[in-house]
Formats: structure tokens, sequence, C-alpha cells
């Protein structure tokens, strides 16, 4: 762990507090100092899309639906792009039936009403598409289980980075926080794009048979009775489809770079993901790529 990188990172609130390290995932650092969290971007993270990305989370229209930072202009700590952000209290892990999934339905639904002629340019792309191949294109394990997760990704159609809606682009309950009812945190994929990707990795998880079927509906009938419109009512699975594959094979890659990084097994889930990436080489043959 970066000392030096998190001393400074603290010193951006207060250099006589004391930072709390909340998360270290791979290069990206988040600490608590005071009633500030502070995340340190992966390095190389392009601090003008960046900027963009913050001045859309400041937007007072989307102060219901998004974690505010508090300055749309991330800070420079040993190279590295930090930005701040006011303390939220993470959904806690616990029964399905517990998980806050009407909340999220709603705050999707109603992120997804904003398109990119709602703001000034210039508008950021969501990084939604990007991310799955980066973590593909990232997977330096050389195993059976990796060769899988390589070969699902073959499957997949090429997708297209642009769109009109204004989407979270890496969503999950990891990235709800409660602060004056319920917000959306980690913008480093906000942008325009399409809808579906938002839905994607409960879909992928639903699929995989990981996330409870009755909270899978749960989201869906929120977000449609919310006014959500970014997956067809009467056949979602048509748009989501393609994206929850692909969310499958991002999460696995994740799973295995990380248990390879850690030097940890993988855990009943991701074991689940990776019979998810079989399912889809035996379903679906390789794409032609240009």
């Amino acid at each position: 762990m970066n000392s030096d990188l998190i001393a400074g990172m603290a010193a951006l609130v207060d250099p006589g507090a004391p930072p709390e390290v909340l998360a270290v995932r791979g290069d990206v650092v988040v600490v608590r100092v005071a009633d500030v969290v502070l995340k340190a971007h992966e390095p190389g993270t392009d601090r003008a899309v960046l900027a963009e990305r913050l001045r859309l989370a400041a937007d007072p229209r989307l102060g219901g639906l998004l974690l505010a930072p508090r300055s749309a202009t991330p800070a420079v700590v040993l190279g590295r792009a930090v930005t701040a952000w006011p303390v939220g209290t993470p959904v806690p892990q616990g029964e399905p039936e517990d998980l806050p999934m009407e909340a999220a339905g709603r705050v999707l639904a109603e992120l997804h009403r904003f398109t990119a002629a709602d703001f000034a340019p210039p508008v950021p792309r969501a990084g939604a598409v990007p991310r799955m191949r980066r973590a593909v294109r990232e997977l330096a394990v050389d195993t059976p289980a990796a060769d899988l997760v390589r070969r699902a990704y073959a499957t997949l159609p090429e997708f297209a980075e642009g769109g009109a809606t204004l989407i979270h682009g890496d969503w999950h309950l990891g990235q709800l926080v409660r602060r004056d009812g319920y917000r959306l945190i980690d913008v480093d994929d906000l942008g325009f794009g399409d809808p579906a990707w938002d839905l994607a990795r409960p879909a992928a998880l639903h699929a995989a048979g990981v996330l409870d079927p009755e909270a899978w509906g749960r989201l869906l009938g929120s977000y449609f009775a919310a006014g959500g419109a970014g997956v067809p009512r009467e056949d979602p699975w048509s748009v989501l489809e393609a994206p929850a594959r692909a969310l499958v094979v991002q999460m696995a890659a994740r799973a295995l770079a990380a248990a390879e990084r850690d030097g940890k097994e993988l855990d009943e889930a991701q074991e689940l993901l990776i019979e998810a990436c079989g399912r889809i080489v035996s379903a679906h043959g390789p794409m032609a790529r240009g």
C-alpha cells in the first residue's frame, strides 16, 4: 500500500487527521478523513474526462440521484487523480429480501430520463463498454478458466460506445449509499450510452444464479414502475441478453485477476460466473471481429 499516496490524499482535507483506508482495489485507493471520502483513481485516468463526469455529478438536477463531489475538479497527488466526496452509508450485505432493490430501480429509472441534450457540452461517453473490454485485455492469467473467459468474450458482438441516455456505466449495489436518501457513487464511467448496461450486471448475476430471482424481479419491477425505458417492458431480455453476457465475462475476468493477485481461491459466486462462461461458449459461436 502506498503510504505516501495516502498521506498526500489526507493532506487535501486535514494533514493532522489520521486517514482510514476504506478500500484498496488494485491501484484504486479509497480513504476517509473526518467526514470526507477521498478516492485515488487508476493511474492514467484522463483528468479532463473525469472532470466532465464530476461536472455531471455536481449538476443540481441530479442531486437526488448522485452523490455530489466536493469539487468538480480532480486534485492531483503523486500524479494520481484524486476526488473528494461526502460520506455516505453503504448498502449492507444481507438477505435478498433486505436489499434495497426498489430504491435502486427508481434511481436508475430517474437517471435514464436525462439525455445528452439536457447538458452543456462537452458530455462524456459512458465507460461501460471500454471497462468490459479492458477487463479481458488485462487478464494476465494462463489457466483453463481464463481460457474459457476469453472464449466467452469471443462470442460477444461488437458493442457501440455511443448513446444519448445518461447512465452510471458500472452499476451494482455497491454503488449505492444512503445520504438523505439513496445516492449513486463512483462516477468513473458516468456518461452517455445504452441504458441496458446499467441493468446488465444484475441481469448477469441473475442469469448466473448468483442474484436471487425475486430480488432481480423487484429491481426490474421498480425500474418499470418508475418509468424506466432503458429496456422494453414486454421483453427486457431482447435487449439485456448481449450486455448481460458481456458482464458475466467482465466479472469472471476480474475475479480471476483478483484471485491471482491476492493469492486466493475463487468463492462460490465467482465459480458460478466461470460456469456461466462455459454455458455462453456452448450456446454461442465466436464472432468475426474487425
